[in-house]
């Protein structure tokens, strides 16, 4: 119920937001639904709002943000379309959430069922398999104390995970380069990249060096490709840097 969701700390730009609207910092996971919102936005004109928090000053673990997301972490999509307004957390699952209620035309997603599990299959590699480890990887190396068998785990986690975009987009089993993760020939963008892209991007924030990135070419290509889009250059920028 509404009544629940909402509490009088709940900032009103909250609690007043009509449609989509997103609450979020410009952290790996943040620029995910960032991303594709941005997308939705150029594709099909989809509104959106958004709320930018800061986790230094652990916002999102008070009563108010809790009650959107009880894990505390962002981002958080809530779909004031929805009465009472429904929340989503977790990004992989606002991602597909967003899918469903906004890309009518798939032009982020598949409508074979074959290439959707595709598209599935790369978003879960990404989210359970991957991220984690990167994510490990970047706290141990930012440390104060360094712990060398850590680091050393999920650095070799991480470029295992690497390596397995790189055997994809390489074509390395079909003899055919991929730009892309999922879908036929060489792939379509998709949800799949926008998952992976935020974390992999980062490569240099995790302490890899120029040469054991080298070792994954069109990784870096993908990387770069990606990059150019508009929508990616906005959800990575300025507009969601807090003032």
């Amino acid at each position: 119920m509404a009544d629940k969701l909402y509490i009088s700390e709940t900032p009103d730009d909250v609690k007043n937001a009509k449609g989509l609207h997103l609450l979020t910092q410009s952290t790996v996971n943040g620029q995910a639904v960032q991303i594709l919102l941005e997308e939705l936005a150029e594709t099909y004109g989809t509104p959106f709002t958004t709320t930018l928090i800061k986790l230094s000053t652990n916002e999102n673990k008070k009563e108010w943000f809790l009650r959107l997301n009880p894990t505390g972490r962002i981002p958080v999509l809530v779909d004031n379309n929805q009465s009472p307004p429904f929340p989503v957390h977790e990004s992989s699952a606002e991602l597909y959430y967003l899918l469903n209620v906004a890309d009518k035309d798939h032009e982020f997603s598949f409508k074979d069922d074959l290439e959707s599990s595709e598209l599935l299959q790369w978003t879960f590699f990404w989210h359970g398999s991957a991220a984690p480890y990167q994510g490990q990887l970047n706290h141990f190396v930012k440390a104060a104390e360094k712990i060398e068998y850590a680091i050393n785990r999920f650095k070799n986690e991480t470029l295992h995970a690497f390596g397995v975009l790189e055997t994809r987009l390489s074509g390395k089993y079909t003899g055919e380069p991929r730009e892309y993760l999922a879908g036929k020939g060489k792939g379509k963008y998709t949800v799949a990249d926008i998952k992976a892209w935020p974390h992999v991007k980062n490569w240099q924030k995790s302490k890899f060096t120029k040469e054991e990135i080298e070792q994954f070419p069109h990784v870096l290509q993908w990387v770069d490709r990606i990059a150019q889009r508009p929508a990616v250059k906005i959800a990575i920028g300025s507009k969601y840097i807090p003032s």
